[in-house]
């Protein structure tokens, strides 16, 4: 059996902490306690894979988890290769047992995100409750919760903890594949008699609003929370006509989902700005990367005031406590010897009608080093470049427009429903001259 733990830095806080970020030597195959004498031993327990395809049996897990009355659990999407350290392989199986961590430990959820580098994120029973508490209290009390996205990611595991919390059993989807019938289906079952939610991204709700049943089916609900990506105004306004209520959320796996409802920190969460990026306190952190000590001492520092993450994202905090966030540090490109944040100029383009998924991406660009690229769906309505262009110079500089933009058969998601830049970036490449 494979030995793991979450890597928290040797601090006071972590019970166990070691340099490797792995189980201290006293942790031996025989399991969970076995100790050798006189080592810094560290209570642990059995950590399990458990298939997303069934979130009813999903739930009931992290529900024994979250109590102590089980094994921690790690969702994993059938059929997928499963980031469960060395040897990752394939697999079906449920309930499978694939390593020991830390007794605080209670769900592992592996992310890369859009772009990024394979992690699992561990959290505990006292962050996933409190962002669960928080959502509660902030959205309206308790109800039954729709489950529309993948139950292996964060997003999908707090829409399982959420309803474990309020008392209620999550709705599936029929067949677990986002659709219209599938949908609004769920929602008529989760409406009986009690308020009602779900979490979604904005594809999603996109492509309700644009289905009369779905914008009916949206609006019923009384709130639908919509996190993953920025939500761009225009579907802000096309939901707010239709009667649907819309809750933009800010957060990761490491703050156990979003932290920051419409720019507002959620009850015990502290947010604050360091050389301009966007970091996170509060009851709702992650414990750290399992087997990464050196990441997770990277992005949850500690000082004087407590343990933050760093988001990664540049934003600012107004006057009245309003967080705006403007896109990640790192989502930039040089064209011309100037900065272009990639994502203040997606949410520009996003603003144009028609252009509400466009994705942007960078692309090598021989006389300017590299250019901003929008892509789009092969079935948008045409759009002006030139128009777009000049919305984009007004508000972002001349350096900011777009060069072109790519109608692609078909714009590449993660399971998340979010864009694979990676993919995307890929597919607008100018073709590399022969040799």
């Amino acid at each position: 059996m494979a030995r793991t733990r979450p890597s928290r830095g040797a601090t006071p806080s972590s019970r166990s902490a070691s340099p490797t970020g792995r189980l201290s030597p006293g942790i031996t195959d025989h399991g969970a306690g076995a100790t050798d004498q006189g080592a810094d031993t560290a209570v642990t327990r059995e950590l399990h894979l458990s298939a997303a395809d069934d979130p009813l049996r999903l739930s009931r897990a992290i529900e024994h988890a979250i109590e102590g009355r089980g094994p921690a659990v790690q969702p994993f999407a059938v059929g997928r290769a499963l980031s469960t350290g060395p040897g990752a392989a394939h697999s079906s199986s449920i309930d499978d047992a694939t390593g020991v961590v830390e007794d605080e430990v209670a769900v592992v959820i592996a992310t890369s995100g859009s772009s990024g580098y394979p992690k699992r994120v561990a959290l505990s029973a006292s962050a996933l409750l409190a962002s669960a508490r928080a959502t509660q209290s902030a959205i309206g009390g308790p109800g039954r919760w729709v489950l529309a996205m993948p139950a292996h990611y964060v997003a999908g595991v707090q829409v399982l903890v959420r309803s474990i919390v309020a008392g209620t059993a999550p709705v599936p989807l029929a067949g677990g594949a986002f659709g219209i019938e599938a949908f609004t289906a769920a929602v008529a079952e989760a409406r009986s008699g009690q308020r009602s939610y779900t979490a979604l991204v904005p594809a999603q709700v996109a492509r309700l609003l644009d289905d009369d049943r779905g914008r009916g089916a949206l609006a019923a609900l009384d709130a639908v929370i919509v996190g993953g990506q920025a939500v761009p105004s225009v579907l802000r306004d096309r939901a707010a006509a239709a009667g649907v209520r819309l809750v933009r959320s800010y957060g990761s796996s490491e703050t156990a989902g979003g932290c920051v409802y419409d720019g507002r920190p959620l009850d015990g969460v502290t947010v604050r700005l360091v050389d301009g990026e966007i970091r996170i306190g509060g009851p709702t952190l992650a414990l750290g990367y399992l087997d990464d000590a050196d990441r997770t001492a990277a992005v949850f520092p500690e000082d004087a005031d407590g343990r933050w993450f760093r988001t990664g994202d540049t934003g600012t905090i107004d006057d009245q406590g309003v967080v705006h966030v403007f896109g990640r540090i790192d989502n930039v490109i040089v064209s011309g010897g100037v900065n272009v944040s990639l994502d203040r100029v997606e949410a520009a383009v996003r603003e144009r009608p028609g252009l509400d998924s466009a994705v942007v991406v960078g692309a090598a660009d021989p006389r300017w080093g590299s250019v901003p690229v929008v892509a789009v769906d092969a079935a948008a309505p045409a759009v002006s470049l030139s128009e777009v262009r000049d919305a984009v110079e007004r508000e972002l500089g001349v350096a900011a427009r777009p060069a072109r933009i790519v109608r692609l058969a078909e714009l590449p998601l993660l399971g998340t429903g979010k864009p694979d830049r990676s993919a995307v970036a890929r597919l607008v490449a100018p073709p590399r001259p022969e040799e």
